[in-house]
């Protein structure tokens, strides 16, 4: 649970980057290929990651002024990037205008139970990470490249020094 400002939006310039550097990764041929019955396409998640900072904070009050639309409609990569590069800035800049520390102690009905504020941000920032992680595995099915968000991928590891590994 976060307890300041400060400490959110350091934490989402950072996960806003890293999904907005995912989303960059994406292909528009891809985007409602399905890998498995059970799997969601990658413009299903990402249009859903987009829907959750304008549903979510608007259960809050803040008003996260991009496309209202709660599905994927066929958009692509590039309007993908740009509705949720908009969002994530639009979040950022909310947040500071309409909330302080004490804010965040604040309750409201989030999917029929009682959040703190502090709750409601730290669960944005995890579920884009959760979705994320969703993401990387079916782009790498796909055959589309990925970042490392937390670490480097296994691409990645040869600039760090590191053998790469399969």
């Amino acid at each position: 649970m976060y307890t300041s400002i400060t400490n959110f939006l350091t934490d989402w310039t950072y996960e806003s980057q890293s999904t907005l550097n995912l989303f960059k990764k994406l292909s528009d041929d891809k985007l409602k290929d399905q890998v498995h019955p059970n799997v969601r396409s990658l413009g299903f998640m990402s249009w859903h990651i987009i829907h959750t900072l304008q549903e979510m904070l608007a259960k809050t009050g803040l008003n996260i002024d991009i496309k209202h639309q709660q599905d994927y409609a066929g958009e692509s990569v590039k309007e993908l990037c740009d509705t949720y590069e908009r969002g994530a800035k639009l979040v950022a800049e909310a947040i500071k205008a309409n909330w302080t520390d004490t804010d965040l102690e604040k309750e409201d009905n989030m999917y029929g139970e009682m959040w703190k504020r502090g709750v409601t941000l730290s669960i944005l920032v995890k579920h884009q990470a959760h979705h994320r992680a969703e993401m990387v595995v079916v782009m790498r099915i796909l055959g589309l490249p990925v970042i490392g968000a937390y670490g480097p991928t296994k691409e990645e590891w040869t600039q760090f020094g590191m053998p790469q590994m399969n």
